[in-house]
């Protein structure tokens, strides 16, 4: 009796283990499976050569599962194409989205134009009444929206426009070759108020120069706003400076001279116009990038320089972003992401210093280099036309609000690529800053020089690729927000209507 009580007792143990394994793999199964039904949509814009403004989006099929080598498949689909502009379009913005889901968008030409369009924030689903199927002759799926709306333009500069900021929903800063800075409120687009930058005056005029004659080089190239909306950094043609202005009061708050050691050690060459090309403040407002044809300086919030940064082999920089603090396994680090001309994003700590410099520039600056952590694109993967834009996105990857970043290219050739990029496994070898430079002679990465562009890590995967057949100027993307089964179900059209 006792004997048949132990077996029935091993018999429920067993059971119960067996039970415990299925629910294990039963939630492993649903984990997985949650993993993989994330898909997502992503609005691409872009600006041409060709006067052409180009809407796309990019759908995933299925979500991004990296642990197994596989990638969601991307499907694209035109959703807007037609000539924005009488000439090149030069730049793009996008407003944060509104309560309903609307995002303005603004362009601006050689024209002297800005274009303003509404476009709708929420994923179009096909069987719904909300998008339309339409034919092409080139094969190619073209998904329209009806709440795309032309809103209108703006014609206040009476020169070339050359970039443009939403710093909030409400206000709109642009700047052009005619020396100012035009600050509109998007309620009414009403010119609130208008910056002039000083003309420079015809000192030595490099060669190239395209002033007319008689007059020295002018307008403003880029500038970016500090995340307190109470600063301001401008670029100027001509000047071989910043300028700092003041927000509150619309005045000129100081002026920083880029001297000849600091752009030699940027990698400009004494025939080089000196001016800065890109400025960007990172996310917590406590430095600032400067980019030049072939080099970068990062400064202090301090206005001195600490850090240089210079691709291997040195390219042309077209652009330059700070990623996102959130993704990032170390909060302390700030990721620069750069893209060249010979095809490649090069991501740059400028956290960690790395102390060695190039032979060519050593004689130049002390000023330490800044070490590359990974890169994307190139010859590697066969992109090796020059990148003009690229544009930083996060999609959830999971249900528990865990993040993958997404790297969208565009290319001169007229291509768009959409990358993933592993940058929270690719960073934990950088060190925490403790206030001290790295060693000179010390590698930067298990034994390896980072300076070497073979050393340097490929941190991307390319999801998808699509053809405009336009040469792109520049680009913008944003993550679009899915329809509710609700809403969904309101617009599906019943049977016999």
């Amino acid at each position: 009796m006792g004997k048949r009580k132990r077996v029935i007792e091993g018999v429920h143990s067993d059971l119960q283990r067996v039970t415990e394994t299925i629910s294990d793999g039963d939630r492993a199964l649903k984990k997985t499976k949650n993993a993989v039904q994330r898909p997502f949509t992503l609005q691409i814009i872009a600006g041409t050569y060709e006067r052409i403004l180009h809407g796309l989006t990019a759908t995933a099929v299925n979500a991004i599962d990296g642990s197994n080598g596989k990638d969601a498949a991307i499907e694209f689909a035109d959703s807007f194409l037609f000539n924005a502009h009488a000439s090149s379009i030069r730049c793009l913005a996008l407003s944060p989205p509104s309560t309903h889901d609307k995002v303005t968008l603004a362009s601006g030409g050689s024209d002297q134009t800005i274009n303003l369009y509404h476009l709708s924030a929420k994923r179009s689903v096909e069987d719904s009444g909300k998008a339309r199927s339409a034919p092409s002759l080139s094969g190619r799926k073209v998904v329209e929206n009806p709440k795309n709306k032309e809103l209108g333009s703006l014609q206040h500069h009476a020169a070339n426009v050359n970039a443009l900021q939403f710093p909030t929903r409400s206000k709109l800063l642009s700047a052009a070759d005619d020396n100012t800075i035009a600050i509109a409120r998007t309620r009414d687009w009403t010119i609130l108020s208008t910056i002039k930058v000083p003309i420079p005056k015809a000192q030595g005029r490099p060669s190239g120069d395209t002033a007319p004659p008689g007059g020295p080089p002018s307008g403003v190239i880029d500038f970016a706003i500090h995340p307190s909306m109470k600063l301001m950094i401008s670029l100027t043609k001509g000047e071989r400076c910043m300028r700092l202005w003041n927000l509150v009061t619309g005045r000129k708050a100081g002026v920083l001279n880029f001297d000849k050691t600091l752009l030699q050690a940027a990698g400009e060459s004494r025939w080089s116009r000196g001016d800065g090309s890109r400025v960007e403040w990172n996310n917590a407002g406590e430095e600032f990038v400067i980019s030049f044809e072939k080099g970068a300086v990062v400064f202090g919030l301090d206005s001195k320089p600490k850090g240089i940064i210079n691709t291997t082999p040195l390219s042309k920089i077209h652009q330059i972003r700070y990623l996102d603090t959130k993704i990032r396994a170390y909060p302390h680090a700030d990721i620069l992401a750069v893209s060249t001309e010979d095809g490649r994003v090069v991501f740059f700590s400028t956290a960690s210093v790395d102390g060695s410099r190039p032979e060519t520039l050593e004689k130049f600056s002390d000023i330490p280099l800044c070490p590359a952590v990974g890169q994307l694109g190139g010859h590697a993967h066969h992109s090796e036309n020059r990148l003009k834009d690229f544009e930083y996105l996060t999609v959830e990857r999971d249900t528990k609000s865990a993040t993958q970043p997404l790297i969208v290219t565009g290319s001169s050739d007229g291509s768009i690529g959409v990358w993933t990029v592993d940058l929270p496994i690719k960073l934990d070898r950088l060190q925490p800053p403790n206030g001290a430079v790295n060693d000179p002679n010390a590698s930067t990465s298990h034994g390896k020089d980072l300076s070497a562009a073979d050393d340097i890590p490929h941190i991307g995967r390319l999801l998808g690729k699509y053809e405009t057949g336009n040469r792109i100027t520049c680009l913008k993307a944003f993550v679009m927000v899915e329809v509710s089964d609700k809403e969904n179900e309101s617009h599906r059209p019943t049977d016999g209507k």
